[in-house]
């Protein structure tokens, strides 16, 4: 009898030996991922954004921003309570070729997240959340030295998230480094 996935935990992964569950590398993987897609949803339509973000080990939260209107605020602030949300990682490593079309493969690694997303109205937490933007991404330029702090005016004209996690899960495929064929994409052709 065929598997009712639907059923399941959104934490389980299919193929089990895929699965990482390990916290430490789930935060690593979060902490080093250059960015990731916020998936909402707003009477029964799927919407995605791609952006930057930063995981807030302390608050075991995630901060990201857009504009100060556009769908992702509208659905997030359509729920009373924290829109219910699912937030994604991913890295693709080499492409890996095999004797049939059906066999070829990807080294890959990722993490989900579940949570609840809300707009962060408090402006000491909104300014908190891109200051670790500003960090993350250019951790080799200080404010008040590189550039000029956050303004109470400039947190005005954009809308800082915090996604609360409730749950999350770690997928990752590896194989040796010396697999037959391996490649990473995309292919440049020698000159």
């Amino acid at each position: 009898m065929p598997r009712d996935y639907a059923a399941q935990s959104p934490t389980t992964v299919r193929r089990a030996d895929r699965a990482v569950t390990d916290e430490a590398w789930i935060r690593a993987t979060l902490h080093t991922a250059a960015y990731g897609t916020l998936a909402t949803v707003h009477d029964g339509q799927p919407f995605l954004n791609s952006n930057l973000f930063v995981y807030d080990e302390a608050r075991h939260a995630i901060y990201l921003h857009t504009a100060h209107v556009g769908r992702t605020k509208a659905n997030v602030e359509a729920e009373d309570t924290g829109a219910p949300v699912c937030f994604g990682v991913f890295a693709m490593g080499r492409l890996l070729p095999a004797d049939e079309a059906l066999e070829f493969s990807v080294e890959y690694e990722g993490v989900t997240v579940f949570g609840t997303a809300q707009v962060v109205e408090d402006s000491e937490e909104a300014e908190h959340g891109l200051q670790l933007l500003l960090d993350k991404y250019a951790p080799h330029l200080r404010p008040g030295e590189h550039y000029r702090p956050i303004t109470a005016d400039e947190l005005k004209r954009t809308a800082v998230y915090r996604v609360d996690i409730t749950e999350w899960v770690g997928k990752k495929k590896a194989v040796s480094e010396d697999f037959p064929g391996a490649f990473l994409y995309p292919i440049t052709e020698a000159s």
